[in-house]
Order: C-alpha cells, then sequence, then structure tokens
C-alpha cells in the first residue's frame, strides 16, 4: 500500500512539473514569444556553423519539450517536413561541386554538398522544433491578436484569422462531396472522365465558398461587423516577459558568439 501511495504521489509531482512548465510557457506574452521566434529563426538562417547550429538544434528541441505537445502530431510534423529535407540532403553531395569523397556508381559526392546538406537540415529543424515550442501552443486567436498588437496590417490579420476559422468548414464540406461521388461509383482514373469529375468537383468547391461566403457575411452584418475585429485581449508586457527576453537575448548572444569566435 505505501509502495502504491509513494508512486501515485511521484507521477502525480512529475505531472505537476510538466503543467508548471507548460504554463510558464503559455502565461507569457504572444508578442513576445512571436518575436523571439521571429529573430531565432533569422538568426538560424544566417548561421553556418555546425556546432553552432547543433546546439540550435538543442534549444529548440528543448523549447518544444517543454511545451508538452502531443506526442504523435509533433512527429508527424517533423516526418514532413524531414521527408523534403531529406532527399535534399541526399542529392546535394551529387549536384555540388567541390573535393570527392566517395563515389556511388559513377556519381561523385562533394564534402562541400555533405557539409551543406548537414547544414540545411539543422536549419530546418531547429527552426521548426523553435517554431513548435514558442507558437505552436498558441490558439489561433491569440497569435491573431498578437500580430495585431505587433502592427501587423489589419487585412492581413483578418485573412489569418478567417482561414484559420473557415478552413476546417471547407474541408469538410470537400469531405461530403467526396462521399457522394462515390455513392454514385466514381473511382479515380487515369482517364478523361476522371479529369473532368474532379474539374466539377473544383468548380462546385468553389461555388460553394462563395455562396457560404455571402452567408457569413450577411450573419456578420447583422452581428454588427463593421470591417474590423475589437480586440478584447489587453495584452501587456509582465516581469516574467522581460526575463524572457533577455534569456533569449542571451541565448542569441551565445549563438552568434560560438558562429563567429
Amino acid at each position: 500500500m505505501t509502495q502504491v501511495l509513494g508512486e501515485v504521489s511521484q507521477s502525480w509531482t512529475v505531472k505537476n512539473d510538466q503543467s508548471k512548465s507548460e504554463a510558464f510557457l503559455k502565461s507569457l506574452d504572444p508578442r513576445v514569444r512571436l518575436v523571439s521566434c521571429v529573430l531565432f529563426a533569422f538568426l538560424i538562417s544566417a548561421m553556418h556553423d555546425l556546432g553552432a547550429l547543433t546546439l540550435a538544434l538543442g534549444i529548440g528541441l528543448g523549447l518544444s519539450l517543454s511545451s508538452r505537445l502531443p506526442l504523435w502530431t509533433t512527429i508527424r510534423k517533423v516526418i514532413v517536413v524531414d521527408s523534403f529535407i531529406v532527399v535534399l540532403m541526399l542529392t546535394l553531395p551529387f549536384t555540388m561541386a567541390g573535393e570527392t569523397l566517395f563515389s556511388v556508381w559513377g556519381w561523385d559526392a562533394s564534402k562541400e554538398g555533405l557539409y551543406r546538406a548537414a547544414e540545411v537540415g539543422l536549419k530546418a529543424n531547429a527552426i521548426l522544433f523553435s517554431l513548435m515550442g514558442l507558437v505552436g501552443i498558441m490558439e489561433p486567436s491569440v497569435l491573431g491578436h498578437a500580430l495585431y498588437r505587433l502592427r501587423v496590417p489589419a487585412k492581413l490579420v483578418h485573412l489569418f484569422l478567417f482561414t484559420v476559422r473557415y478552413i476546417d468548414v471547407f474541408y469538410k464540406e470537400y469531405k461530403t462531396m467526396r462521399m457522394a461521388m462515390k455513392a454514385r461509383g466514381f473511382v479515380p482514373r487515369t482517364n478523361i472522365h476522371t479529369l473532368r469529375s474532379i474539374g466539377y468537383l473544383i468548380g462546385m468547391m468553389l461555388v460553394r465558398s462563395l455562396e457560404r461566403s455571402d452567408r457569413i457575411m450577411e450573419a456578420m452584418k447583422c452581428r454588427g461587423f463593421d470591417g474590423r475585429f475589437h480586440v478584447l485581449n489587453n495584452m501587456k508586457i509582465e516581469k516574467r516577459d522581460r526575463v524572457f527576453a533577455v534569456c533569449v537575448a542571451v541565448v542569441i548572444l551565445s549563438l552568434i558568439a560560438v558562429e563567429y569566435f
């Protein structure tokens, strides 16, 4: 009994620590997280030293782990990005001129190409993990408010919020139409009938999108929409945000020092 209580207490302590780390990142001002992520991404894209890039990858991975993102969703996102990066890493050594390291079926792999492939892979994953850790835990509406507070043009913010809100609606509409096509015996093949059917599907999606947008606009006008969103969340920079900004500045300066010195 004592052992069971000890295990329960230990698991509760671990969960409490995880929620604290996640709560700390979520409690930060979204503008601070967004600006930090952008600066970090710009710095990584300008770096070339593999040691500094490896350190940046470790920092991004640490941010991603501390945000407690869903494991399988994160893995799927990383696989989607790395599937393109792997192709690039496999082709760069054979397409970039330089000192030959080895040959495969008559194709020479250069040292410079291999170095550049490793550089691209480290950059892409470091930026991806930092983006998921700092921005991936934001709600879309919070991200839109942060962009508005950072003086991003209001039309772009509106477009972003509408896209996030209705992209799932249009996807469900697409699934409904595809199910109707399957119910009528449609099977995709490499023929004119398939191309014509897909064209009809795309055309009907556009027509239904226009009709739905008109209905949405009328509903918003009935609720007093005047062309702009009224931001109700008054964001305020607090002490923990300043501490986090200082930590980010120290990390950026450290990476610059590793890169150049």
